[in-house]
């Protein structure tokens, strides 16, 4: 299985953090539902083309982040990727706590990574292969910007007749990873309630948190 490195006139010094989020963000759009025979890489290439319509569009800015929600819903397994950040702390959740929890876990992401998405300007997209092995699998993908190029992969897990993303990695960079220090960290210190607290304050009903930082 080949990794991409992604040419950067700038240099690894350069890959800033807010250009790691956005770029995880612009690449987590790559894979989608498709048709039901569609191969992890044509689902790729189909609901890239949907998302960059989304983001080039004339629409204004609160319909492209409702239109590109919509589409995350549609291939992001965050059900998968919240248990994964909760890690050994799973456990420590109630039933009702685990349920909310996940449901905020999904509105963090769409909120924090659909908007960071729109910092992009019409980036073009490559496409290294796919790994495939039964119901998983795996696609190797590059975002070039005009000054860098980012190599992003996807672990995809079949679900019926599409493929749902379960992890993104950027230039090696875990998606699932970087929640999961975030939640550990405060867990540390606090219990399942207070950080549900916290997470409803920004991302439930009236929550408007915008940041990747819980």
């Amino acid at each position: 299985m080949t990794m991409i490195v992604g040419r950067r006139a700038s240099g690894v010094g350069r890959f800033a953090g807010q250009s790691v989020v956005a770029a995880v963000v612009a690449a987590s759009l790559l894979v989608g539902g498709a048709g039901a025979t569609s191969t992890p890489l044509e689902q790729t290439r189909s609901v890239l083309e949907r998302a960059r319509a989304i983001a080039g569009n004339d629409t204004p800015h609160n319909q492209k982040l409702t239109d590109l929600s919509d589409l995350l819903k549609t291939f992001l397994d965050t059900d998968v990727m919240g248990k994964a950040a909760l890690d050994q702390h799973w456990s420590k959740f109630s039933a009702a706590q685990q349920k909310e929890f996940l449901t905020l876990f999904r509105e963090l992401f769409q909120r924090t990574y659909v908007q960071k998405l729109l910092l992009f300007e019409k980036p073009d997209f490559g496409y290294a292969g796919e790994q495939v092995d039964g119901d998983q699998a795996r696609v190797d993908t590059k975002i070039i910007t005009p000054r860098d190029e980012f190599a992003v992969a996807y672990s995809l897990r079949r679900q019926g007749g599409r493929w749902l993303a379960t992890d993104i990695r950027i230039e090696d960079l875990s998606l699932t990873n970087n929640f999961r220090r975030q939640l550990d960290r405060i867990l540390q210190k606090s219990g399942p309630e207070d950080l549900l607290n916290r997470m409803r304050k920004k991302y439930g009903p009236n929550g408007k948190g915008s940041e990747d930082e819980l």
